[in-house]
């Protein structure tokens, strides 16, 4: 198992244990505390543009409470990205909703503004209303075209929740990802770029608002002096131990994103001497993504092989890779939903690979990688 390389391995900082330490220390292991009040505060301060920022339990939590506050409701449509992890579009489910899914465009792999506003209009057209939000997705740490998005949705005035859980770091235009929509998304699973073991925020754009989340994700307890609820709340709030992991996160977070960048680089320099094997890369200046995963597309007529036969090679040289996101359009679970598109996301979907990408990885392990691809027989 030493020799194994992982897809995207938690690392820690050696600042951790200190605020770990301190929550034992003073008593404070609860949801709430220093560390969870610090680990906001440093947040808002790293994405800047005014915004609040709620530590919770996941970053599916997030997305939970901002549909609520934006009055999604049974039998209401809320628009999604196809080409994302099932937690961006579950929650909209357990609020008795239905998403409306849409394809992604080639350059992004997000959300496809065209076809965006091809639905809205649909939906208007034979619904007779408009769906109540629309969440983007900043997938593998590239950004959307947030103009095109927030340009149709301000047309129409539908308001925007940015899922930016894989794309802390990253930047479209100078500005960072998670600071565009009336709310946002942000992970710190124990794949993503910095972790507190389990855990995620909501982004928020005004102080009432994070107020409101604080106020549902704590069981939504009514100011009274004793226990009365008029509202059905959540056990959403992140404890303090974890916070403390965040807190020292958080000083390497700027470094871990540095790293992860330059591993990028490394891929795009060996793969430029394979044809039939493209790395997905900033479409433009614009766009600065944090490549939380490096991802390949494989043309097998011009290879010989396919992503599965990369992937199988893969497990038998320890090394661990992953398939894309599947499209939620084609899910089992999200089988009777409506989609929009051309099935551009199901064809990277079926050519596509994730590939090593933790700050760890030193150029011995990304050659160890790129091996694999120079002994694949056509």
């Amino acid at each position: 198992m030493n020799n194994k390389i992982w897809l995207s391995l938690a690392h820690m900082s050696g600042e951790e244990q200190k605020y770990i330490q301190e929550a034992f220390d003073t008593n404070w292991v609860v949801p709430l505390g220093p560390n969870v009040n610090a680990f906001e505060d440093l947040l808002q301060d790293y994405l800047s543009e005014d915004k609040k920022v709620v530590a919770l339990v996941s970053g599916t939590s997030a997305i939970h409470l901002a549909l609520i506050q934006l009055g999604v409701g049974p039998g209401d449509e809320v628009i999604c990205q196809s080409f994302t992890f099932a937690a961006t579009a579950n929650p909209i489910k357990y609020l008795g909703a239905n998403p409306i899914f849409i394809d992604s465009e080639p350059e992004t792999w997000n959300m496809d503004p065209g076809y965006l506003e091809e639905a809205i209009a649909d939906r208007i057209a034979k619904t007779g209303k408009k769906p109540k939000a629309i969440i983007p997705v900043d997938l593998y740490g590239m950004p959307a075209n947030m103009d095109a998005i927030l340009e149709i949705a301000a047309r129409y005035e539908i308001p925007v929740l940015e899922d930016a859980a894989e794309a802390l770091g990253s930047t479209y235009k100078g500005r960072k990802c998670g600071t565009f929509g009336e709310f946002a998304c942000l992970s710190f699973n124990g794949n993503k770029m910095i972790t507190t073991s389990g855990g995620g925020a909501l982004v928020c754009s005004t102080k009432e608002q994070a107020k409101k989340t604080l106020f549902y994700a704590t069981q939504a307890r009514d100011d009274k002096t004793y226990y009365q609820h008029s509202e059905i709340g959540y056990n959403y709030r992140l404890s303090n131990i974890c916070a403390g992991i965040g807190r020292g996160q958080m000083t390497v977070l700027d470094q871990y994103v540095a790293r992860r960048r330059e591993i990028h680089d490394i891929y795009m320099s060996e793969f430029s001497t394979m044809p039939g094997i493209t790395v997905f890369d900033n479409p433009s200046p614009d766009y600065k993504s944090n490549f939380w995963l490096t991802c390949v597309q494989i043309d097998p007529v011009e290879v010989g092989y396919n992503n599965n036969d990369v992937y199988e090679a893969m497990m038998k040289a320890d090394i661990e890779c992953r398939p894309l996101w599947k499209p939620l359009h084609l899910q089992p679970v999200f089988a009777n939903e409506i989609f929009y598109g051309n099935g551009f996301s199901t064809e990277i979907f079926n050519r596509g690979l994730c590939l090593p990408s933790s700050p760890v990885l030193t150029e011995y392990h990304v050659e160890r990688v790129v091996d694999v691809f120079r002994k694949m027989k056509k």
